[in-house]
C-alpha cells in the first residue's frame, strides 16, 4: 500500500431519516480558507457499487474538499451503517432514496458519481429526475447489459453470487487486500475493510446479506441501460476502467460508443476517459479521478464556469 495520508480533513458522520428509512452519510466540506465562489459552483454525491460502503470515496471526497467542493457520500440501504429493510433494492426505489436525501440535505442540483451498480443507480436517478441532477459521473458502469453476458439469470447467480465470507477471520481478509490491491493508498484499503461488520471475536460478515445482494444482482441482470441512454437529458461523464480483462473492456467499448451516438442523437453532453486499473478505481486512483472530476467542471461541462 501506499504511504499514509496526513493532515487528513474529517467528515461529518451522521444518519438522514428519510421517512421509515435512515442512511447513514459522510458530509465533507471544503478546506477552511479557501475562497471558491461555493454558490456557483456544485456540490457531489458519492454512490458506491454493489456490496461496497460509502468510506471507498474516501480518497475523491478529500481532494474534493483540498479543492474547494463539498461532497456527501452515502451507504445505501442495505448497505454499511444504513438501514437494512427486507425490500425495496430495486431501481425505482434506490434512486427514490437518493432523491429524497438530495432534498433532505438541501442540495441544490448535485453532481452526482456512481460507481460500478451505483453507477447504473445514478443514471436511473438522472432518467427518472433530471430536475435533480446537475450531471453524473459514471465510474467503471452503466455501460453494459449484464444480459449479453448471462443469457440466464440462473446463469448470472451461478457466476456472479459472492463467495461465502460470514466468519472469515479479518486477517484473512486484510491479507487479500495487501496483497492483491499493494498499490491502494491506505485509505483505498480502510475503506474496503468498511464492507464488512467486524465480530468481536475477529471475524467478519459482510454488511450486506447474501439475499439481498441477490436480490440487486436480479435487478442489475434485469436493467438495459441501453433503453436509458437516450431519455438521459444531463451531462455525464463516462469512466470505464480498463483491467485487463479483453473481453469486460470490449463490451465497455461497445456500450460507450452507443452511449455517444444516443447523446448525439439527443443533444446530451457526454464525455469518455479511459482508466487503466482496477474495478474501484476510485479507491485505487483517487486523485487523477478527481482531476478527471474537476478538468470537466473547469471546462463548463457540468454548467456554467464561475468567474476565476
Amino acid at each position: 500500500m501506499a504511504g499514509v495520508e496526513t493532515d487528513r480533513i474529517q467528515p461529518v458522520d451522521e444518519r438522514i431519516p428519510l421517512g421509515s428509512l435512515s442512511l447513514r452519510v459522510f458530509r465533507w466540506s471544503a478546506r477552511p480558507g479557501l475562497t471558491t465562489p461555493s454558490e456557483a459552483l456544485p456540490d457531489f454525491v458519492l454512490v458506491h457499487g454493489l456490496a461496497s460502503n460509502a468510506k471507498l470515496w474516501d480518497g475523491v471526497a478529500r481532494r474534493l474538499a483540498e479543492a474547494g467542493r463539498n461532497s456527501v457520500a452515502v451507504d445505501l440501504r442495505g448497505h454499511g451503517h444504513s438501514d437494512k429493510p427486507d425490500s425495496g433494492y430495486d431501481f425505482e426505489t434506490v434512486s427514490a432514496d437518493l432523491a429524497q436525501l438530495i432534498g433532505a440535505l438541501g442540495l441544490r442540483r448535485p453532481v452526482v458519481a456512481g460507481q460500478s451498480w451505483g453507477a447504473n443507480v445514478v443514471l436511473d436517478l438522472a432518467v427518472r429526475h433530471p430536475d435533480l441532477v446537475r450531471g453524473l459521473v459514471l465510474v467503471d458502469g452503466g455501460l453494459t447489459n449484464m444480459r449479453d453476458t448471462y443469457p440466464s439469470w440462473d446463469e448470472c447467480w451461478e457466476r456472479l453470487a459472492p463467495p461465502p465470507l460470514v466468519g472469515l477471520p479479518l486477517d484473512t481478509i486484510e491479507g487479500y487486500f495487501r496483497t492483491n490491491h499493494s498499490d491502494w493508498p491506505r485509505e483505498g484499503f480502510e475503506g474496503s475493510l468498511g464492507n464488512f461488520d467486524v465480530r468481536p471475536d475477529r471475524t467478519i460478515a459482510p454488511w450486506l446479506t447474501r439475499e439481498r445482494h441477490k436480490m440487486i444482482l436480479h435487478e442489475l441482470w434485469a436493467q438495459h441501460p441501453g433503453e436509458l441512454w437516450p431519455r438521459l437529458r444531463v451531462p455525464a461523464l463516462v469512466i470505464p476502467v480498463d483491467n485487463g480483462n479483453a473481453e469486460w473492456v470490449a463490451g465497455k467499448r461497445a456500450g460507450a460508443d452507443a452511449a455517444l451516438t444516443d447523446a448525439r442523437k439527443n443533444g446530451t453532453p457526454v464525455r469518455v476517459v479511459w482508466f487503466l486499473g482496477d474495478h474501484d478505481i476510485h479507491a485505487q486512483h483517487p486523485g487523477e479521478l478527481v482531476e478527471a472530476i474537476l478538468e470537466a467542471e473547469r471546462s463548463g461541462f457540468f454548467g456554467e464556469v464561475p468567474p476565476a
